[in-house]
């Protein structure tokens, strides 16, 4: 029982404004890639390194970090007009893939 107890202490629930916090520096660091280390160096205040985990796990999970092996990288697009025309072209490829297998 003191064992379950322990380990909930141990994981680092993030607020929304530490998220937020995180993913501000990530998207407007300068290069491309930035490693963790260099991450917590640029953060305006310091995190807790599981909290730091937490969040960018959450951030891979909703598609706006890639982690690969140099480091992280921002790849989240908020450009509306973009979101739209890839929209417009994925319901083309649909439809024009639907007529091609309906003229088999």
């Amino acid at each position: 029982m003191t064992e379950v107890i322990s380990s909930d202490k141990s994981k680092h629930s993030p607020t929304l404004h530490t998220i937020k916090m995180v993913e501000h520096t990530l998207e407007n660091y300068p290069n491309s890639v930035v490693t963790i280390p260099e991450l917590k160096r640029a953060l305006p205040k310091q995190i807790n390194h599981n909290t730091l985990m937490t969040i960018l796990e959450y951030l891979e999970s909703s598609n706006k970090i890639y982690v690969g092996l140099k480091g992280i990288t921002w790849i989240h697009n908020s450009n509306e007009k973009l979101r739209n025309v890839v929209r417009q072209d994925l319901s083309y490829e649909a439809r024009k893939c639907l007529t091609n297998t309906r003229s088999l």
